[in-house]
């Protein structure tokens, strides 16, 4: 009986909970236009106003790591992309995105940046979402993550007002963050016009990349692809 309670135990240390896992062509950051599988993992303990994958806070599937890499394999690409929802709010992530590296794939990690990233793989390229003010949720910036990023990893701010732009500004300026790795502005999807964020960037001559949600000009109909 001790025997097969430690199996279950075991087993159980091997699985996450996942809203879904899907083939797409990747929408965002430096890895934008690449096919891509993209592994949800369910649940969030962030609220941003823009969140367009609310339906990941929660219900999902249990799915052992076996069966993940089986299904991410059937899809024939390089590039995998573990996001959420928050990925990291399940700490068995940190056991997935090892595996899927040693498994030879391009790993991408989308996270808030609310949660550590300390312990990520270093093979990991970490997109790390810093909230601005009108997110709802630039409290939970956790600034110790920056010292963890490194030249391959990536910073994002969704920008969704001039109080955001200027608040990106001074949090570019104050922490030196392109000097840790690239930087990308978004517009907030059907919030502030890409043209406006685009004049603002070039006006204040910023050594930012600005970036549109590539998926939803192709699938603006489609929330979550």
């Amino acid at each position: 009986m001790q025997n097969a309670s430690r199996a279950v135990i075991s087993d159980r240390a091997e699985q996450l909970k996942i809203t879904e896992i899907f083939y797409s062509l990747q929408g965002e950051s430096s890895l934008a236009g690449w096919p891509t599988v993209f592994i949800r993992l369910t649940g969030c303990p962030l609220r941003c106003v823009y969140c367009d994958t609310a339906y990941a806070f929660s219900g999902g599937q249990w799915a052992h790591f076996d069966d993940i890499l089986h299904q991410v394999s059937s899809h024939q690409v390089r590039h995998v992309c573990v996001t959420g929802g928050e990925p990291l709010a399940q700490t068995r992530c940190l056991d997935l995105l090892q595996r899927l590296c040693d498994a030879g794939y391009i790993v991408s990690l989308e996270t808030s940046g609310a949660l550590s990233v300390a312990e990520v793989d270093p093979r990991v390229i970490k997109v790390l979402d810093l909230k601005t003010p009108d997110s709802g949720e630039q409290h939970r910036n956790l600034w110790d993550n920056l010292p963890h990023l490194n030249a391959q990893d990536q910073i994002k701010f969704v920008i969704c007002s001039r109080l955001d732009f200027d608040w990106a500004v001074e949090q570019l300026q104050q922490r030196q963050l392109t000097a840790r790795c690239p930087v990308f502005f978004s517009p907030s999807y059907a919030q502030l016009p890409a043209a406006q964020l685009a004049a603002w960037i070039l006006e204040a001559h910023l050594p930012v990349r600005m970036q549109l949600q590539l998926h939803k000009q192709i699938w603006a109909d489609q929330p979550g692809r």
